[in-house]
């Protein structure tokens, strides 16, 4: 009944099975990939007729992790998985990248990858293991794809490269960093790292590299086995189309290259392609498909920049290849929030708001690995707007959560600690203007914002993103690429860090023929468009601020013992509501007995550690103390004085005569000042008011009293 393949490989210290043919028989292709215990489903299905009217290749790839992967149920009021988390997404991204640029040019049959978490053993990541699980069952599939791919992971621990470094070891590595490439070629390059040098992380890449071909070769193993019929297609040739484009546009269409401004160029080309259009298209028999001219038009605008930049090494908008745009970086741009940063670099724009919240503002994410907490967020926006363009508002999509992730790693490595800088933080990069990497100006305008904050990070950081043209042993590696450098070239490489090093690297080949020593000239390159951006960057702001914006609240940690916690909190939160409200500061109580006290105003903040020092200290004897009168009866008043701590006051305490009726000197509710004396036998605590002043709090020698009526007496 079943047809099952199996194909078992070691890979590093584990073992890796790639199986088809037991589940999920009616797609295309099925593979079930297991490492460890962690396991995940790939399904891959392709629709058997183009789809019309298209001019891209209509692929989606869906990650998805089901709860029951990691013995869990759902929480909500439905039970069950809702929209995308996104670490789903970004897994997403990261199969779709490596993918996308291996499917023919011209093939438009709507495909769908679906990769599914069915167990997750808490010690290895699901996302290489769907990567290895997808790239089989393309493989498989049928359906053309100039694969297999492989993937791997790369930790780097005490100066040596670790492969698939389990979830419990990546705490000790310095390096995250995830490569994924075909045989010959590294496709895609993911990285989050702590300030490693340029060699290092090359050396990542091609450790990573290296060591995924043995899935590649397990995967080419399998399909020898269970592989599926090819498609039989053929890319379509309009090749008799290509002259009559070239004939009308390429004159003008290279004039409009010389236009360096981003609207004029645009607006220049977009008059060409439109003669082109009007005199090949139509609805006559010999009009050509207006896809089909697109297609051609886009081709033609390919051939003109790329082989002038490699002719003239000189670009677009007249630069070098090494020169970064100019820079313009601001920082306290809007009056009332915490920290702000406008950074301007050529035609691309990003306004970096930071704000600092307290520990009632962390991020509660909950990851089949368990829920955790995250104090800094970094949300990054694209509005249609910074394009010139009109879109739909409201919905984050993809890649703004893709771009937004980037930034954060490459910020993450010189923010302080919790215990450094007790303070959550968040920061929004709006993109108000977009002609090259905004992701990377969102970086830089990050880095900015939370210093104006007053956020200690170790190091400014800036990142810039790298481009490429190559055609045969030709090359030209672009620093700071501007958006059509972008779409018409053949590599995105983004590196983001300090001047110390790295801390997050992005690669995206849509090319196979790109070599360790094109990636070396890249790294080197960027280094150098790196420094000069901290060097514009510093013309703002060189450092933290000594202290948090006038807006930004403050934050005071005290620590008690972890058995004085119930009696902070209170019954049912008693106490610790009394506290918020009366005093009008933020609390928050960590599991260790850490307390976050959190104001814009300082007497809150005093207030608040006052309170609670009541609660858990014990009162010292000898010490005079603010109370008040909770209850009087016939032989005293007792009066409240730290805290939850009531104390007696015995008539012969209460003033320096004789007291004949208690309420001749207080009544409940009365404020009072007291001396602990001492406890007695029982633990009692006794007070006294007649050797308080009660106008001035202080002491009163009770000699001193009896000295002066004796020199009446005489």
């Amino acid at each position: 009944m079943f047809d099952i393949h199996r194909k078992t490989i070691t890979w590093g210290d584990r073992e890796l099975t790639l199986e088809t043919g037991r589940i999920a028989r009616q797609a295309g292709a099925s593979v079930i990939a297991t490492y460890g215990e962690t396991t995940v489903m790939a399904n891959v299905t392709a629709a058997k007729d183009p789809k019309p009217g298209l001019d891209f290749f209509p692929l989606t790839v869906n990650y998805q992790e089901k709860t029951y992967a990691a013995g869990k149920i759902p929480g909500g009021f439905f039970k069950r998985e809702g929209r995308p988390t996104e670490k789903e997404t970004l897994v997403s991204r990261l199969i779709d990248r490596p993918i996308r640029p291996l499917f023919p040019k011209g093939f438009k049959n709507e495909t769908q990858v679906i990769a599914t978490v069915l167990s997750h053993d808490m010690e290895n990541d699901p996302d290489i293991v769907a990567m290895a699980a997808v790239s089989a069952a393309l493989t498989l599939s049928g359906i053309p794809f100039m694969g297999p791919i492989g993937a791997a992971r790369v930790g780097y621990v005490d100066g040596a490269y670790v492969l698939n470094p389990q979830i419990d070891e990546m705490g000790e590595s310095a390096l995250d960093l995830v490569v994924a490439g075909t045989t010959d070629a590294v496709l895609m390059v993911e990285s989050e790292a702590q300030e490693l040098s340029e060699d290092v992380m090359l050396g990542a890449v091609m450790y990573g590299h290296q060591q995924m071909q043995a899935v590649i070769d397990g995967i080419i193993d399998l399909a020898e086995a269970a592989a599926n019929e090819p498609w039989d297609f053929v890319p379509p040739d309009h090749s008799e189309h290509e002259d009559k484009v070239r004939s009308i546009a390429e004159d003008d269409l290279r004039a409009a290259y010389n236009e360096p401004v981003k609207q004029a160029r645009q607006d220049k080309v977009s008059e060409v392609k439109q003669r082109v259009m009007e005199e090949l298209g139509g609805d006559d028999e010999t009009a050509v498909d207006a896809q089909v001219l697109g297609g051609l038009f886009k081709g033609l605008e390919s051939d003109i920049v790329r082989n002038n930049i490699l002719d003239t090494k000189s670009r677009i908008d007249g630069r070098d290849l090494e020169t970064v745009r100019p820079i313009v970086a601001e920082v306290g741009v809007l009056p009332r929030a915490h920290g702000t940063a406008l950074f301007t670099r050529g035609e691309t724009q990003a306004l970096a708001v930071a704000t600092l919240g307290t520990g009632d503002d962390e991020q509660f994410i909950d990851a089949l690995e368990g829920t955790y907490k995250e104090h800094f967020m970094l949300h990054y926006n694209f509005p249609p707007y910074s394009v010139g363009e009109v879109g739909r508002v409201g919905f984050t999509g993809r890649r703004e959560i893709g771009h937004g992730k980037l930034a954060w790693r490459a910020i993450r490595a010189v923010l302080p600690s919790k215990e450094e800088f007790p303070y959550t933080m968040r920061v929004v990069s709006e993109i108000t203007e977009s002609n090259g990497s905004s992701s990377m100006a969102t970086v830089c305008g990050t880095s900015l914002a939370l210093m104006d904050a007053g956020v200690p990070v170790t190091r400014p950081v800036a990142g810039i993103a790298m481009g490429l043209i190559k055609e045969g042993d030709r090359f030209a590696v672009l620093s700071d690429i501007l958006g059509d450098e972008d779409h018409l070239g053949d590599m995105d490489f983004k590196v983001a860090g300090s001047d110390q090093g790295i801390t997050s690297l992005q690669m995206d080949i849509k090319i196979t023929g790109i070599t360790e020593e094109i990636m070396q000239v890249a790294l080197d390159q960027a280094k150098g468009g790196r420094l000069h951006i901290l060097g514009e960057m510093a013309k703002a702001l060189t450092e933290a601020r000594d202290e948090v914006g006038e807006f930004a609240p403050r934050i005071e940690t005290m620590t008690i013992p972890v058995d004085k916690i119930r009696e902070v909190i209170g019954q049912g939160g008693k106490v610790i509501r009394e506290i918020v409200e009366t005093t009008g500061a933020k609390i928050n109580i960590e599991d260790d007995g850490t307390i976050k006290i959190a104001s814009s105003n300082a007497a809150e903040i005093e207030a608040a550690t006052k309170w609670i020092h009541t609660i858990v200290a014990e009162p010292e004897v000898g010490e005079i103390y603010d109370g008040k009168v909770v209850k009087v009866v016939d032989f005293g008043a007792f009066v409240n004085f730290f805290g939850p701590r009531d104390g007696l006051v015995h008539t012969s305490q209460l003033a320096p005569h004789r007291v004949k009726q208690v309420s001749d000197i207080v009544n409940e509710g009365d404020e009072v000042k007291v001396k602990l004396l001492g406890f007695d036998d029982r633990g009692k605590v006794r007070l006294s008011m007649k050797v308080v002043d009660q106008e001035t709090g202080e002491e009163i020698d009770p000699n001193a009293d009896k000295g002066e009526k004796n020199d009446e007496d005489d």
